[in-house]
């Protein structure tokens, strides 16, 4: 079954789920999710090549709140979720969630994103303001993700203290007024240009505090060039969005 499937009636809030060789880590984060909120899942898998696909298609099929969409190849994360968005606003969702896949996004949050979310357009599971945090993260990490928002922050004009995060519910409202086909980036300057978006349209947005853990299964995403394309691509946002 794919998530584009209409046998289903629509839902209330969806996570979206991208991976890319998470075999160890898919069949521990799924019970915990759907444990965790009245959420379904949709796993959104890049061919992976370690099986990752074919455990999840097992995992749905055996839960009716889980579907999987296979896609052909590893595009991004970028990529990724804007198939999801797009998908997930086809269904009808009121909320939509973007998690990582590697356990570092804590899933005890959900039931507090989604409670702020009947009040804001955008909530955000920050590192980086008070109560929140990273644990199991090298300095170099701290100060990337640090020097990333604040950098970010300076030259957008934002008031938001963790832009970098991938720990995200939007109202439907808020993914529907944007062109998703024009949405390029991935990795931090994704998550930032979502954000930007986001306050440039006028929406509510608000961080309430996370603890984000370093994976201990698999291997990480990050890569210079995600940071390049963050330092290269952020300066160009108002421009391309005022487009």
């Amino acid at each position: 079954m794919t998530a584009s499937s209409t046998s289903q009636p629509p839902r209330r809030s969806v996570v979206l789920l991208p991976t890319y060789n998470e075999a160890e880590n898919i069949r521990e984060i799924t019970p915990l999710i759907l444990a965790a909120a009245p959420v379904d899942l949709w796993i959104l898998d890049d061919n992976s090549p370690d099986g990752t696909g074919a455990i999840a298609d097992a995992l749905a099929a055996s839960e009716p709140r889980i579907q999987v969409v296979h896609r052909p190849e590893k595009r991004g994360l970028g990529a990724a979720y804007v198939d999801g968005f797009k998908r997930a606003l086809a269904a009808g969702y009121e909320r939509v969630i973007e998690m990582d896949a590697d356990l570092s996004h804590p899933v005890a949050a959900l039931p507090e994103l989604l409670r702020l979310a009947e009040e804001y357009d955008l909530v955000l599971g920050s590192r980086w303001v008070p109560g929140g945090g990273t644990k199991n993260w090298p300095w170099s990490r701290k100060l990337i993700s640090r020097a990333g928002s604040l950098y970010a922050r300076t030259l957008l004009c934002l008031p938001i203290r963790d832009l970098t995060g991938g720990f995200k519910c939007f109202r439907r409202e808020v993914l529907a007024a944007f062109d998703l086909d024009a949405v390029k980036t991935t990795g931090y300057a994704f998550q930032i240009e979502l954000t930007y978006r986001a306050v440039r349209r006028g929406f509510r947005v608000v961080e309430t505090p996370i603890t984000f853990v370093e994976r201990t299964d698999g291997v990480s995403k990050m890569s210079r060039r995600i940071v390049v394309e963050a330092l290269l691509k952020v300066p160009l946002l108002p421009l391309q969005v005022r487009r």
